[in-house]
């Protein structure tokens, strides 16, 4: 069945040089380029895959922006986790509906959208109040307000503990992950998972420094390289430039000592 857009519905304008813009609809707004501005309610009531027109005749592609275009258009005030590692982690994690997350560190909520959209129950620690308050905005713009009843987020330095029990997997995105390992090995529960998103190789040396004298094991250190292709009719190469690496992916269940 077709959507048609309303006001309030966050769209994709795309350009003839593929160039994307994230907008929120509203009625008699306008999304100004350097072609002339966009009028929105030529947009509103219209349906994903429509054109809109500038009044200096430029040509946009109308469609409904997917979790990974809304995470690299969103506000952010922390650096967010790439579409391309968004995806690993929910599998290194094997997250599943119903799911009990703690994750640390929630940034700008890149990952907690991931997560929350993948059916986990999310308990969230940030040590900064602006962090937090961004996440919490962006979950509920992209996933709307339901969604906050599964995203608990509160301003806590997971370093210095982790209150929840019975977790299920927890997930860190912070300098120094190595510190929140005994306290995963209190909260999991037997099986569970533990997943870190590490910038630096020194960093992930010292993680798995520390997960080799714990209870955890099975562990596993990868990075995800992302290049995309150019096919224009029999001219087939890969793109000069790539997404390459961003960071490194390390995670181990908990397995000893449950």
């Amino acid at each position: 069945m077709k959507r048609a857009f309303r006001e309030g519905d966050h769209v994709l304008l795309i350009d003839s040089k593929a160039r994307r813009y994230l907008v929120t609809l509203r009625a008699g707004g306008e999304f100004h380029t350097h072609a002339g501005p966009v009028r929105h309610d030529d947009v509103i009531g219209g349906s994903e895959g429509v054109s809109a027109r500038s009044t200096g005749g430029s040509r946009f592609l109308v469609v409904r922006p997917t979790l990974a275009d809304f995470v690299l258009k969103m506000p952010r005030g922390a650096q967010v986790i790439y579409p391309k590692d968004l995806g690993p982690i929910l599998i290194l994690a094997d997250v599943f509906p119903g799911a009990r997350v703690l994750e640390a560190g929630v940034g700008s909520g890149a990952l907690s959208m991931a997560l929350l959209r993948a059916g986990a129950e999310v308990i969230g620690h940030e040590i900064r109040p602006d962090f937090l308050n961004r996440a919490r905005r962006n979950v509920e713009t992209f996933l709307g307000p339901d969604a906050l009843a599964r995203y608990d987020v509160s301003e806590h330095d997971v370093y210095e503990g982790i209150e929840a029990r019975d977790l299920d997997r927890v997930v860190l995105d912070l300098p120094e992950p190595w510190r929140v390992v005994g306290h995963a090995e209190e909260s999991l529960r037997p099986g569970g998972i533990l997943v870190a998103y590490l910038p630096t190789i020194v960093q992930v040396i010292q993680l798995r420094e520390k997960l080799q004298g714990s209870a955890f094991g099975l562990a596993e250190t990868m990075e995800v390289l992302q290049r995309t292709w150019r096919v224009e009719g029999q001219s087939v190469r890969p793109d000069h430039r790539m997404v390459a690496h961003t960071g490194f992916l390390t995670h181990a269940r908990l397995v000893a000592g449950t």
